[in-house]
C-alpha cells in the first residue's frame, strides 16, 4: 500500500476530487493548509500599506490506496490540479505499512 498526500491549490480540489474518483480511489482525507515553496509568499496591499503575505492558502489531500492504483491516482492529480503557474503543488509518495479500521479490525487493503 501506498500514501500519496498532494499539496493543490484550492480551487483545484474539485477537479482533483473527481479524477480521483474517476480512477477508483474510495475516500481521501482533505486538510486546510498554509505553506509556501519556491514561490515564497506573495505582496498584498491593504489599507494602503504594502506588506509580505509568507505562507499561501493550500490543500492537503491524503488516500491511502493499493500499488495498483498509485500510478493511475498520480496522473490524475498531476493533470486535475496543473494550471501551469508557479504554486501548483506537489506530491510525496509514501509506503504504508499497515491499516487497520478501528470500528472492525480489518487490517491491511480491507481497512482501506
Amino acid at each position: 500500500m501506498k500514501k500519496i498526500t498532494a499539496m493543490i491549490k484550492p480551487f483545484r480540489l474539485d477537479a482533483v476530487r473527481e479524477a480521483l474518483a474517476d480512477v477508483g480511489v474510495q475516500g481521501m482525507t482533505v486538510s486546510e493548509v498554509k505553506g509556501f515553496g519556491r514561490q515564497k509568499g506573495h505582496t498584498e496591499i491593504y489599507r494602503g500599506a504594502e506588506y509580505e503575505v509568507d505562507f499561501l492558502p493550500k490543500i492537503k489531500i491524503e488516500v491511502v490506496l493499493p500499488e495498483e492504483l498509485v500510478e493511475r491516482a498520480i496522473e490524475a492529480i498531476k493533470n486535475a490540479a496543473k494550471t501551469g503557474k508557479v504554486g501548483d503543488g506537489k506530491i510525496f509518495v509514501m509506503n504504508v505499512e499497515e491499516v487497520i479500521r478501528i470500528r472492525t479490525g480489518e487490517s491491511g487493503i480491507d481497512a482501506v
